[in-house]
C-alpha cells in the first residue's frame, strides 16, 4: 500500500487545484490511502469526505509531521500529540465522517519527556482508528539520531489494532529487525525509497522468503527513472514537474560513478529533451562499462538518507 503525500485539510475544502491533484487516485489497483493533516475536527471530517469522493479507500491522519510550519504554525501534525483531547476530537470526527477505514500515523511523542504514543494509540483505538503507524523518533528529534524500534513494542502491547513500525528502514534486513524488535504487524518505508522505488518489493520478497534480491540492472533503473520523470511532468506540468523531478534524478544517480557531475548538469537545465539526453548518456556509459549497482549496506543507506 502506498500512502499519498500529506494533504492539508483546509486546502482540500477550498478545492485548491494542486491539492486536488495530489488527492487523485491513479486507478492502478491496490489500496488508495489519502493522508490528511489539520487541527480542526470539522475541517478534517469534511476533507475526509472529499477524499472519499476522490476515490480514496482509506483515510490516514497525520500526527507525525515535525515541520515547524505544520507542528508549530498550524498546531497540526506532531503538535497534536501534546493535546490528547484535541487529537481525540479530530479522530472521532474523521471516523464518523466516512465509511472507509481511518488510520493514524504518529511519533513516540513530542519529546523524550512526553513519550505518550502508547496512551494516544489507546485513545485512537477507542475512537475507531483501525491501524496505527509509529515513527520511532520524537518530534524534537526530527530525523536525527536513530529510530527506536524497541519503543514501538510498547505501542503494540497497548492496543489490539495493527501497529506498523516506521523509521530508518533502509535495507531489507532492517525491515526484519524492526519487526523483531517492535513486535509490529508491518513496516512503513519512507526515505529508504528515495531513488529506489523497487525497494518495498524487495523488502516484501525478503520477509516472505529470506532471500535478498539484487538491485535492478542499470538498464532497468534507467527505464524506471525515465518513466518516473515523464509521469512527474504529466502530473505536475512542465515547470513544476521539472523542479520536483530534479531531486529524484539526484537520488536515482547517487552512488554511481560520475553522479556528482551528472547532478551538477541536470540541476541547472530547463530543457526537457536535453535532460532526457543526459540521462541516456550517463546511464548508457555505465552500462557499456559493465557497471553494476549493488544493494546498499546499512552504513551506505544511512549516509544516502541523511
Amino acid at each position: 500500500m502506498v500512502v499519498s503525500e500529506m494533504i492539508a485539510s483546509w486546502a482540500m475544502i477550498r478545492e485548491n487545484r494542486n491539492t486536488l491533484r495530489m488527492a487523485e487516485v491513479d486507478g492502478c489497483g491496490g489500496v488508495s490511502a489519502l493522508q490528511l493533516a489539520g487541527c480542526d475536527p470539522a475541517a478534517m471530517a469534511e476533507a475526509a469526505r472529499l477524499g472519499l469522493d476522490c476515490g480514496a479507500d482509506l483515510i490516514d491522519i497525520n500526527f507525525g509531521c515535525p515541520v515547524k510550519k505544520v507542528a508549530v504554525g498550524q498546531q497540526a501534525g506532531s503538535a497534536l500529540m501534546r493535546n490528547e483531547a484535541a487529537a481525540a476530537a479530530i479522530l472521532e470526527a474523521t471516523v464518523r465522517a466516512v465509511t472507509v477505514p481511518v488510520t493514524l500515523k504518529m511519533r513516540m511523542g513530542w519529546d523524550h519527556a512526553n513519550l505518550n504514543a502508547p496512551r494516544l494509540a489507546r485513545i485512537a483505538e477507542e475512537c475507531g482508528i483501525r491501524m496505527v503507524t509509529v515513527h520511532g523518533r520524537t518530534r524534537q528529534q526530527f530525523y536525527n539520531g536513530a529510530a527506536d524500534w524497541d519503543f514501538i513494542r510498547q505501542v503494540k502491547e497497548a492496543v489490539r489494532i495493527p501497529v506498523i513500525a516506521n523509521g530508518d528502514i533502509l535495507t531489507s534486513k532492517d525491515a526484519a529487525e524492526a519487526l523483531r524488535r517492535s513486535g509490529a504487524d508491518g513496516v512503513m518505508i519512507g526515505r529508504g525509497c528515495y531513488g529506489r522505488p523497487w525497494f518495498p518489493a524487495h523488502v516484501a520478497h525478503f520477509l516472505r522468503t529470506g532471500h535478498l534480491l539484487p538491485e535492478p540492472a542499470l538498464s532497468e533503473q534507467k527505464s524506471i527513472l525515465l518513466s518516473h520523470y515523464a509521469a512527474m511532468l504529466s502530473q505536475f506540468g512542465r515547470d513544476a514537474g521539472m523542479r520536483l523531478a530534479r531531486k529524484h534524478l539526484a537520488w536515482y544517480s547517487r552512488g554511481l560513478p560520475g553522479s556528482a557531475e551528472f547532478r551538477a548538469s541536470v540541476m541547472r537545465l530547463a530543457d526537457i529533451p536535453v535532460v532526457v539526453r543526459l540521462v541516456h548518456e550517463f546511464y548508457d556509459r555505465l552500462i557499456a562499462a559493465g557497471i553494476h549497482r549493488s544493494s546498499p549496506n546499512r552504513a551506505e543507506a544511512l549516509a544516502e538518507a541523511a
